[in-house]
Formats: structure tokens, C-alpha cells, sequence
């Protein structure tokens, strides 16, 4: 990926939070790209910062409880932290849009669904009612959803989760967005379901040339849908590579420990490797490797001194002093 073809560049972000305890670092001097018709995948346990990298991209970060202290975010060339209330509203559900994992606490209960998309419709493209309409019906059409007239007519309570999450599609493809966040879509979702939705985005991506964020902490989903992976770790990115690369020859030891921790179908069942101890906390003093407590290839070196990134192949870095060259 070249600077030429990317689309969203972060660098060096970094997002405070408050709490009881003080001020804490919940995202620490995370650096990615994504280019057109690519999706990155951001995985880690709860509380490595995934979302709150995401929602810092369009500026939802949670306010006052949250900041973004430093860093840039670039869409298509455009500083996206220059801009002011008015500046973003060209951008959020226009240029970026986001998809995030609960669908009933994104729907309104008392709009139909109908409304909903309508809403978005008008909001992103000026379309009359009856245009407005046509083209609602034809993005729950594209999105898999039987009887779109009848739909649109419904209540979200009246939808299964699976519809629901469509529906929450719909939405955010209404703007013809050139970014789409996918914070976690597949968590509410049983298996059979959740492949079926991701082999439906992985198609609308296609056809619409879509650059994803896809957010998650399930590793068989990433599989399905990823053409890169970003490790996070206590609000770093740990490592990054291609989908294939992260499957066959991770480097970090946490995203091994990762993998390790999951059930291999194609093998007699194995008693699963958890991965010892807790994740560090927000408000945890930054220094050194923060996964030093939990590592089985701790050096002194790692308590002390945070490692710096190194290139293990091609389009695959990591930050960890037991890889350095």
C-alpha cells in the first residue's frame, strides 16, 4: 500500500480517558492505513481499544469522558481533526459510516424502519418521498432482506437480530459512504447468521469498491473478511500483516497467544490455552512492553523499554524486543 492509494491514515493517535483514578491512555500512538476496496481488521481482547480507535476516526469518541490528545487522522488527504461541527457533517455517513454492534440500541423503537432509512436517505442525498422510498427498498433488496416493502413498515422490535443488523447496513450504505467502521456487527449474531452477513458485506464491497474498518474479537470472522489484521494490546497495535501471514507465522507472542487460545476443528479436541493474567489497565503506568506480565518470552529489557516496531517480512511489523533483528 502506498501513500498514493490510501484512503484513511492514522498516525500516532492517541485518546485520554477520566476516570476515578485520573486521566489514562486507552488508545497509545496507534498508526494504520486503509486503502479503497481493502479491509483492515483490529482485533484484541475488550478493552484494547479497538472501538474507541474507531469511533476517535469520525470524532463519536465519548465526550467529556474521553479526548483525542495528539495525533492525525487523514481521509483522502483531509486532516478530519481540523475540521469543525459543520466540516464533519460532510463527512460522517457521506465519506465514513459506521456500523456498530448492538442494533437495537442503533434503531430508534419508536420509528419504523421505514423512516429510518428515509431519514438517512434525505439527510446524505436530497431524494424526494418517492425516491426516498424506491431506493429503500432497493438497499434492503441488495442487503438480503426478504419482502423490503413489508420492512419497511415494521418496528425493530419486530425484526430478528440478524434482519435488524441488515437493516442497520442499510443505514449506513444510504450515504454511499467510501469508509465503512464495522464496530463488532457479527457479536449479536448466531454462526449461521453471522456468516451469511459477512459473506453479504464481503459482496457490497465488492460491487461498491467499500475501504472497511472491521472491528472484532473473533479470529474466524477476521479469516472470513480481512484482507490485513492490526493486533491491539493495551491501547497499541502490537503487530500488523496480511490475514494470511497473521494465520500461518504471527510474531508477537500475544497474537500467538491469540491463536493458541482457539478450537481447531480439523484436530481432536485439545484442552484450549487461555492466556494468563489480565490486561492492563488504562490508567497502568506506559512503560516498557505493556504485555511483559503475560509474556512467555519476557527479557528484562521489556519492563523497562518499550520496543520499537520491526519489519519481519514485507508488509508484516511488529513491536516486540524478542523479534528484533
Amino acid at each position: 500500500m502506498t501513500s498514493a492509494d490510501t484512503l484513511l491514515q492514522v498516525n500516532d493517535l492517541t485518546v485520554e480517558v477520566k476516570g476515578a483514578r485520573g486521566v489514562g491512555r486507552a488508545v497509545d500512538g496507534v498508526s494504520f492505513g486503509i486503502s479503497a476496496g481493502e479491509t483492515l481488521g483490529v482485533v484484541g481482547e475488550s478493552g484494547s481499544g479497538k472501538s474507541l480507535t474507531c469511533l476517535s476516526v469520525i470524532r463519536l469518541n465519548p465526550k467529556p469522558a474521553s479526548r483525542i490528545a495528539s495525533g492525525s487522522i487523514r481521509f483522502d488527504g483531509r486532516e478530519l481533526l481540523e475540521l469543525d461541527a459543520e466540516g464533519l457533517r460532510a463527512y460522517r455517513g457521506r465519506e465514513i459510516a459506521m456500523i456498530l454492534q448492538d442494533p437495537m440500541t442503533s434503531l430508534n423503537p419508536v420509528l419504523t424502519i421505514g423512516d429510518q432509512i428515509r431519514e438517512a436517505l434525505k439527510l446524505h442525498r436530497g431524494l424526494s418521498r418517492a425516491d426516498e422510498t424506491r431506493v429503500a427498498e432497493d438497499l434492503l433488496a441488495r442487503l438480503r432482506v426478504p419482502e423490503p416493502h413489508r420492512v419497511l413498515r415494521s418496528y425493530p422490535h419486530e425484526l430478528s437480530g440478524g434482519m435488524r443488523q441488515r437493516v442497520v447496513g442499510a443505514i449506513a450504505l444510504a450515504g454511499r459512504p467510501r469508509l465503512l467502521i464495522a464496530d463488532e456487527p457479527t457479536t449479536a449474531l448466531d454462526v449461521t447468521v453471522q456468516a451469511a452477513y459477512l459473506a453479504l458485506l464481503r459482496k457490497l464491497q465488492r460491487e461498491e469498491g467499500l475501504a472497511i474498518l472491521f472491528v472484532t474479537h473473533d479470529l474466524g470472522a477476521v479469516a472470513r473478511i480481512c484482507d490485513r489484521v492490526a493486533v491491539m494490546y493495551g491501547g497499541r497495535i502490537v503487530e500488523s500483516a496480511t490475514t494470511a501471514t497473521f494465520f500461518s507465522g504471527a510474531a508477537h507472542p500475544y497474537s500467538r497467544a491469540l491463536l493458541r487460545s482457539l478450537p481447531d476443528v480439523s484436530k481432536p479436541p485439545e484442552r484450549l490455552e487461555p492466556i494468563p493474567g489480565q490486561p492492563p489497565s488504562v490508567f497502568a503506568a506506559r512503560k516498557g512492553c505493556l504485555f511483559a506480565d503475560r509474556c512467555p518470552e519476557v527479557q528484562a529489557r521489556c519492563r523497562e523499554l518499550e520496543p520499537p516496531q520491526s519489519s519481519v517480512a514485507e508488509g508484516h511489523f511488529v513491536h516486540c524486543w524478542a523479534r528484533q533483528p
